[in-house]
């Protein structure tokens, strides 16, 4: 078995030419499917290292063309723009002769403790900047245990209540609380963060696979030492295709990560 640190799974070794090889952890999957979050976050890793200058991934968009095995894959960077304040580095995520995962990533340096000139953040009102307590971290015991195997590398406490059908049938909003273990939240498991809950399709009693097709992601800023909150919402569950919004705030009530994907409904 390897490591379950975040840390660990986001490593990257340079092969030259801007090409990475890494590792497509195991303990970072959601049933047998490599999480697209931990993918996201790989190429966002990637095109950080390969530009350098301390340029931050403040905007990913990626494109989801198969799910890969665990096991291990390479990373190709192209730098398409070096700015002042603005540059561009193009991913793909290879596993073998194909590629998964084809992101652009925008660097530059997100906002971090500037007061916004305006902000609508609905997480402060709904969530505490901790769990509640009793609320019970996905672990041995816990239902969705056997399928969130990223809970091997973080501790995730999702209000269950917040999954299921509204009574008022009313649009989904679910709500957790989600840290790594072992070590204080960065900006790669922020973005992570963006895709970690289960789909808002549980909410029409779809509970199978719903593969993302694509994601983008904003990082607004570096979180604090603690819990991450993070809300899942959506505005269309159609008959073939989702949309699935997330916004992360930190222990200090700071929108972190925004992110909106487009994924496939289960057929069950």
């Amino acid at each position: 078995m390897g490591s379950t640190l975040f840390t660990d799974a986001m490593e990257l070794t340079p092969a030259g030419d801007g090409v990475y090889d890494g590792e497509l952890n195991e303990h970072w999957t959601i049933g047998p499917k490599v999480h697209g979050g931990a993918m996201l976050a790989l190429c966002a890793n990637a095109a950080r290292t390969e530009h350098g200058d301390g340029a931050q991934p403040i905007a990913v968009s990626a494109n989801y063309l198969w799910a890969p095995d665990p096991g291990p894959m390479q990373l190709v960077t192209t730098l398409r723009k070096r700015g002042r304040r603005v540059s561009l580095v193009d991913v793909e995520l290879n596993q073998g002769e194909r590629t998964a995962v084809r992101a652009s990533v925008t660097l530059g340096e997100p906002e971090h403790h500037v007061p916004p000139l305006l902000s609508h953040n609905p997480v402060v009102p709904l969530m505490t900047p901790e769990p509640p307590a009793g609320l019970e971290p996905i672990g041995p015991g816990h239902p969705m245990a056997d399928i969130v195997h990223l809970a091997h590398g973080c501790d995730i406490r999702p209000a269950l209540d917040t999954h299921g059908p509204r009574s008022d049938g009313g649009p989904p909003v679910i709500e957790m609380w989600v840290r790594p273990k072992d070590a204080s939240p960065d900006v790669l498991f922020a973005l992570l963060c963006g895709d970690v809950p289960a789909p808002v399709t549980f909410a029409v009693n779809r509970r199978g696979w719903a593969p993302t097709v694509q994601l983008t992601a904003y990082l607004r800023g570096l979180p604090a030492d603690g819990w991450l909150r993070v809300i899942c919402t959506t505005v269309q569950i159609g008959q073939d295709w989702f949309d699935e919004d997330h916004i992360v705030v930190d222990c200090e009530g700071r929108i972190i990560v925004q992110t909106r994907q487009l994924a496939m409904v289960p057929t069950q």
